[in-house]
């Protein structure tokens, strides 16, 4: 083997100052850890602490809505089967509308724990945060006019839900577009149209509501007799057409109240028309309507009173004999006096003509 290849196969010296350098980074890196290791412990700690606290701050807000929620469904099926349940919302609604708030609050307050605990971590890390905070309340208010409408519809949503002005089920008048409500959100409301149209119906757009379906509605019925009947029969066949009616499922618990006969609502010369009234389940107003009316005709001729409506109305295709179509019109030339006549006259000859 020569001694060229020896020379090139066997290892060459470092230099001497690679290594000392690579020594007094080492030592420089570990004097740097060593000055801010507990800088770093510090704000780790720190940081590990605002989350725990966050969390559990979170965690037992949240914990505490929702006992609240079951708290308030409890007590609305408490008197779910009493008397005075029947003039409340139901169990089923006020569940919904309990669920719909809490879902909102527990989501404001995670918002608000999490977006402070987010701001102090970064004011841990040495970071300035009023170049950011500045920046976001420009953003804030730029999109506060960009999107007005849309914080306007969510607002309004809120207070409707925390006013329990409408709910699922519910049949509403809300100006714009009536008919039952379907879903309940924070920004649209979705009602049923009578022909089974779905309206939705901006929260911000509605100016009035009107609920159709709370508390307790109101059942009218107009009885028109012949005015040679006697009051006291056309009261009696009623009375006993609503109490049986009254006794019978379902109607006995759609109603609640008594029939009522309100008497005379108007006196003509070929009729009068007796008013009759009760108070009714929400919602079910209309069918009541409808039973009521057609007892009432049962128990009226029974007892042999006659019940008339207005007079029909001519349908299409019939014409009505008119008595002064024979008539001539009235005309000018039919006095010999009148002006017209005079002047349509032959004028007579001259006297002296034949002298």
């Amino acid at each position: 083997m020569s001694l060229s290849v020896l020379l090139a196969a066997s290892p060459s010296p470092e230099p001497a100052g690679s290594l000392g350098e690579a020594a007094e980074q080492a030592g420089n890196a570990a004097g740097w850890v060593e000055q801010n290791w507990s800088t770093w412990l510090s704000t780790g700690l720190r940081i590990l602490l605002i989350v725990a606290v966050a969390i559990t701050l979170r965690y037992l807000i949240r914990r505490a809505l929702t006992n609240l929620i079951d708290r308030m469904n409890r007590s609305a099926q408490a008197v779910e089967g009493t008397a005075l349940g029947g003039l409340l919302v139901n169990a089923e609604r006020r569940r919904q509308r309990s669920e719909a708030i809490g879902s909102v609050l527990r989501s404001v307050a995670s918002f608000l724990i999490m977006g402070t605990a987010a701001l102090m971590i970064l004011g841990a890390f040495k970071i300035n945060l009023a170049p950011l905070l500045a920046s976001a309340g420009v953003a804030g208010v730029a999109l506060g006019f960009g999107a007005r409408n849309l914080v306007t519809d969510f607002l309004s949503g809120v207070f409707m839900i925390l006013e329990d002005q409408y709910g699922v089920g519910d049949t509403v008048d809300a100006g714009v577009a009536s008919g039952e409500v379907i879903e309940v959100g924070l920004r649209v409301t979705k009602l049923r149209g009578d022909n089974g149209e779905i309206w939705y119906v901006r929260n911000g757009e509605v100016k009035r509501i009107g609920n159709l379906s709370q508390g307790w509605s109101t059942a009218g019925v107009d009885v028109t007799v012949r005015p040679t009947e006697d009051l006291e029969q056309v009261r009696k066949a009623i009375t006993a057409a609503a109490d049986t009616m009254s006794e019978e499922e379902p109607w006995s618990e759609r109603l609640w109240g008594p029939v009522e006969v309100l008497g005379l609502d108007a006196v003509l010369l070929d009729s009068m028309t007796v008013r009759v009234t009760a108070k009714t389940m929400p919602g079910k107003s209309i069918g009541v309507e409808r039973e009521l009316r057609w007892r009432i005709k049962q128990a009226l001729d029974e007892a042999g009173i006659r019940m008339i409506g207005p007079a029909p109305l001519a349908t299409e295709g019939e014409s009505t004999a008119d008595p002064t179509a024979a008539m001539a019109a009235p005309s000018a030339y039919a006095s010999a006096t009148s002006p017209q006549s005079l002047a349509t006259s032959p004028i007579p000859p001259p006297a002296n003509l034949n002298k």
